[in-house]
């Protein structure tokens, strides 16, 4: 039964009870006078109007209440209600705060797997005392290491309103990813943040025309930090490069950021690559070029393998013999072809491919002869080979991928393997380019670095398969 119904019922007995107490008091005042008659009746009446506006009053009052908390409201009604006759109502719904539903415009924001958000650390200003030696500043002294002929200087300004205290090198946990040294991050802040003072176009001995820029916040202590390397806006692989290496274990790569210039590039991300000034080709003369032919023997006879002096006819160069295996994980995963495969013999090449413009895809008939390019070492460590000249091709499909680089390897590096069996390597790879913050920006964001990775993942699988098939051994390769 209506509430309602329950309560006008009460009003009407009251009602009846008043009138038949009326009655009684008329009949006791008929020896009253008529002006004590008329005074009852006014009172009577009076307490009658209060009576009903008061019950009236509290009455509404009541039915609005669980209107609040019981969602018997318009909108819950037709929810809760749906499907129910009319005048029925479904005594299941029992009155609660907790179905309230907060609505917010604002899209969800996408982050990397597993990334660890803490507020961004202040970078806090050092200040760097120079040692001198002989009169001479270290950082004049790493200039000078630098045997070079300067080819001219480019006019550059730094961005106006430039923050000093912010980074685009993002660390928002308490340490970096264990595959980055604390040298890593400090040459990747440098070569991110530092304010640059000149850009120099020089020829470097043994490689091409590079544009060097030089920071006024050099670290004294370390005289390879004193440059970097800018290159073009398609090379952007070279970063990429950087993080795959160093998660792989190799570390061979020198450090890479993405940076914009003002004055470089129209504006756009440039990959910046650390200079190491003791750098240098392998071969340093004519007569000791390497080509494809002494390359396949060097990796017959192991050379250097185990601490074995290698034999003058065996054609072998200063390079250990795990070096090659370590290089070609590295360049088949990126499809780098030209260090081992510079005139594409090994694959189809695209018209604008390097060496279908130059005609070297047409020497490929003597592969003996072809020379091997960008085989560089340093001067002090020649048993060591650094990977430099990254640019690797993420649109080629596993259709026409170079196996020519896996040619005479009969070993693989365990660490890499290892990496690529873990199911790990995307949320490695996640982790490691979110530091990047302009690299990350500049490959679409999340969503275009997915697209990165998804081309490696399904070349690793090859490199897995290809391992399989021809019994390549998986063993340490420590160096």
């Amino acid at each position: 039964m209506d509430t309602r119904s329950t309560r006008a019922g009460d009003v009407g007995d009251t009602l009846i009870y008043l009138s038949a107490s009326f009655l009684k008091v008329c009949n006791c005042c008929r020896s009253y006078s008529a002006v004590r008659k008329y005074l009852i009746v006014a009172v009577v009446c009076f307490g009658y109007l209060f009576f009903t506006v008061h019950v009236s009053h509290t009455s509404n009052r009541q039915d609005k209440r669980p209107e609040l908390w019981t969602g018997n409201s318009v909108y819950s009604r037709s929810k809760t209600n749906q499907g129910l006759a009319d005048g029925e109502v479904n005594e299941s719904v029992s009155p609660t705060r907790v179905n309230v539903v907060y609505i917010t415009l604002k899209s969800k924001r996408h982050k990397p797997a597993i990334i660890r958000g803490t507020v961004r650390p202040k970078l806090r200003k050092k200040k760097v005392k120079v040692k001198q030696q002989d009169g001479v500043p270290d950082r004049e002294k790493s200039e000078r290491q630098i045997t070079n002929t300067a080819v001219g200087r480019l006019p550059y300004s730094e961005f106006n309103g430039r923050d000093d205290d912010y980074s685009s090198i993002r660390i928002y946990s308490t340490r970096a990813p264990p595959w980055f040294s604390s040298k890593d991050i400090t040459a990747m802040r440098f070569l991110a943040d530092s304010k640059i003072t000149q850009i120099d176009e020089v020829a470097h001995r043994g490689f091409s025309s590079l544009i060097l820029f030089k920071s006024a916040t050099n670290r004294s202590d370390n005289a390879t930090e004193c440059c970097g390397v800018v290159k073009r806006p398609v090379d952007m692989s070279e970063v990429f490069a950087f993080h795959l290496d160093r998660i792989l274990g190799l570390n061979r790569t020198l450090p890479a950021v993405s940076r914009r210039f003002h004055s470089l590039g129209d504006g756009q991300p440039c990959p910046v690559v650390l200079w190491d000034p003791s750098l240098g080709p392998v071969a340093d003369q004519p007569s000791e070029k390497l080509n494809w032919g002494s390359y396949q023997t060097s990796l017959k006879h192991k050379c250097w393998h185990r601490g074995v002096t290698p034999k003058p006819e065996w054609g072998c160069s200063s390079i250990h013999h795990h070096e090659w295996s370590k290089l070609v994980v590295f360049d088949f995963l990126l499809q780098i072809y030209e260090r081992l495969d510079k005139n594409c013999c090994g694959f189809k090449p695209r018209p604008e491919d390097t060496c279908v413009e130059l005609g070297h895809h047409e020497e490929c008939k003597n592969k003996d002869s072809i020379e091997l390019t960008h085989i560089i070492h340093r001067r002090h460590d020649p048993h060591h080979l650094v990977f430099f000249n990254n640019k690797g091709y993420f649109d080629r499909d596993e259709d026409n991928l170079d196996f020519r680089l896996l040619e005479g390897i009969k070993e693989l590096p365990d660490q890499c393997v290892f990496v690529l069996r873990s199911q790990r390597l995307r949320e490695k790879l996640l982790q490691s380019l979110f530091l990047d913050q302009q690299y990350w920006d500049s490959q679409g964001g999340r969503q275009g670095i997915e697209k990165l990775i998804d081309v490696i993942e399904r070349r690793a699988k090859v490199l897995l398969t290809y391992i399989n098939a021809h019994g390549i051994k998986v063993v340490p390769m420590n160096s």
